[in-house]
Formats: C-alpha cells, structure tokens, sequence
C-alpha cells in the first residue's frame, strides 16, 4: 500500500476495508469500500494546510457501528417510504419497517453497511469506481440489481459522484450521498452560521412522520426560503410546523418536477474559511438535513461531533414518490441503465 491507499480497519464480521485518496491538484477526496463512503473532501489553504469539510471516522469499524450515514451511498431507494411499502406491476411490497412505520434508507440492511468492489485508482489518480451486486429480493426490491459508483476530482475542485444502476426486472433506484459537510472544518462546531443559498421556491409538505403528504408548499415567507441567502441557523428554531416535524431542516426541496440537465441547486459560504460548496444535479429534488439527531461522540481525528456538526444535501426523487401521483417516479424499468450525476464544487471565495 501507499499514501493513496491505505488500511482502513477490519469489520465486527473480520472484513478488511481500504481506504483509496484520489487526487487532483490542491484537492484530495477519500473514498473507503466498506459503504462505498465519502470519507474526506479536503483542499490545500494558501498556507499549504489540508480543510477536510466531511464529517466521518478513521476507522471502517466506526462506520459499521454508526447509524449517522456519514458519507454514506444509499440504495437502493434514499429517503422515506411511507408506510415500508409500494405496488409494482400490481404487486405489494413490503419493506422493513425501520424508521417509525416506515422505511428509511431501504434499510435496516443498509448499502453503506457493505462490502463494495474496486479496482482500484484510476491511473490518473483522480477516479476510481465501485460496484455492488445485489440479488433478486434484497432489501426487499424486485430484481438482481447491478450498481456503480464513481467519485472523480479535477482540479477545479469538483467532486462528482455518477451512479449507474441496471435491474432485470422493474424496480425502484433513487440513489444519493449522504455526506455531511462543514466548512469551518469537520469538527469545527456546528454550521449554523454558514450562509445557505438555495435555488428552489417549493418544498415537499411533510407530516409528522416526516412523509410528504403530496402537497408542495411555497417558500416565500416561511424559514424554508433561501433563494437570497442566509444562515442556517437564521429560522432554525422558528415556531413552524414543519420545522417542528423535522426537529430542524430535514426536509426536500424542489428543483424540478422530473430528472432533466443538470442544474445548480445550492451555495453554502464560510466566512471562517472562505470556502464555498456548490452543488449541481441533474434530479429533481435534494434533502436539506442539519444533523438534528446526530448525538455527542468522538469521531474523526478525535475530533468531537454533536447536534448540527454538519449539513446534508442529499440529491434524489422525491421522498416517497413511488405512493404520491405526480411526483417523478424512481421506477426503474427491467434492463434499462439507471444514470444520475451529482457534483460538488469546493472553492476559496475571491
């Protein structure tokens, strides 16, 4: 091994994990097999010194016991399902029920709790790709249901992550990245005074189970509108019912009505720093979730995570939409190639 790939621990099962640290000037992203997790996103100071913004741990081990979803790939179907069920084809399928009574994250048997396949870097050092094959029923799903991940850099500072997923029969794919970002540095207090830009004038409505009711409600007037910009923490606390629902923001905005181009979602500023994040997709909504439920722990670097240490911004379709008419449907059709890119773009502000 080397500097760019390295041990990452054994898990409780005795599987060996690897870390692999892809590179591209200034800026570094590693990548572990075990989740096919987000580990780091880090880019060199003027000083020459690496800010890390992702929260996460130094060990595979850690990973596997957390239930946060620090850098986590989520499939096959991020988010919610209400009720743990869907019809397909006129079929009724239950998922577990593990979220209240409904299904979170397709888990409990989560994809971030496995084992990924790897070749290994890309000889540019900038990419690499991992794949996971799960069978017929997994998680509850129809199909045998093929799916790869690739994290490339540049030397722009984008971090992309494209999913390409195929299935032999009808099933649903919704996946995403469940990163949490801090761009004081991880570790480095909560982010509720980072400014939060978002480029959306509608959020899916949520009951108290955190399932939308199928109603699109508007953000003008209500903590939920970023389109000018403002800290996290400006309405996070404000007497709101959806706000109330969520224990914070832990809710989907709208960006479109269906997967389409590529657009850019959101801005996220630290004046600590100087460093912005940028997020592009090319799906219809994304999940805005400030750790409310993250508790008091030792993490990466020793470092100390609590309540609100990080920010998500998980692209996806929206939650529960395989129940709800008119919502984008994550229905992914027997042997047709699923494909989504997300991109998120780290800078120092000029």
């Amino acid at each position: 091994m080397n500097d760019w790939v390295k041990d990452f621990g054994r898990t409780a099962k005795g599987q060996q994990a690897t870390l692999y640290t892809i590179h591209a000037g200034r800026y570094t992203a590693s990548i572990s097999d075990y989740g096919a997790a987000l580990v780091s996103f880090a880019v060199k100071d003027d000083d020459g010194t690496p800010v890390d913004i992702v929260l996460g741990y130094d060990h595979a081990s850690d990973y596997e016991k957390s239930d946060a979803c620090f850098g986590a790939t989520v499939g096959r179907n991020a988010n919610r399902i209400g009720g743990a069920q869907f019809v397909l084809n006129g079929t009724t399928y239950h998922l577990a029920k593990n979220d209240g009574e409904n299904n979170l994250h397709s888990g409990p048997d989560f994809y971030y709790k496995r084992m990924w396949k790897t070749q290994g870097i890309a000889t540019d050092g900038a990419s690499i790709s991992l794949t996971l094959d799960t069978p017929d029923g997994d998680q509850g799903y129809p199909g045998a249901f093929s799916v790869t991940v690739t994290y490339q850099l540049d030397k722009d500072g984008c971090l992309s992550i494209h999913y390409e997923g195929i299935s032999d029969q009808d099933t649903l794919c919704n996946m995403t990245n469940h990163s949490y970002f801090n761009l004081n540095g991880e570790g480095n207090g909560d982010i509720l005074d980072h400014n939060l830009k978002l480029f959306s004038d509608k959020i899916t409505e949520i009951d108290s189970g955190t399932i939308p009711t199928g109603r699109l409600l508007d953000v003008d007037g209500t903590p939920f509108d970023f389109r000018n910009g403002k800290s996290i923490g400006a309405d996070i606390e404000a007497d709101d019912e959806q706000l109330r629902f969520g224990n914070g923001y832990d809710h989907n905005f709208v960006f479109a009505m269906d997967k389409g181009e590529t657009r850019k979602m959101a801005e996220v500023f630290s004046s600590v720093t100087g460093l912005q994040l940028d997020v592009y997709s090319d799906l219809p909504g994304m999940q805005l979730y400030t750790a409310n439920y993250v508790t008091r722990h030792t993490a990466k670097s020793g470092h100390i995570y609590d309540r609100r240490c990080g920010f998500a911004l998980e692209t996806q379709y929206f939650p529960n939409s395989i129940n709800i008419d008119g919502f984008a449907s994550p229905i992914l059709p027997a042997g047709q190639k699923y494909e989504s890119t997300t991109t998120y773009k780290l800078s120092f502000r000029k």
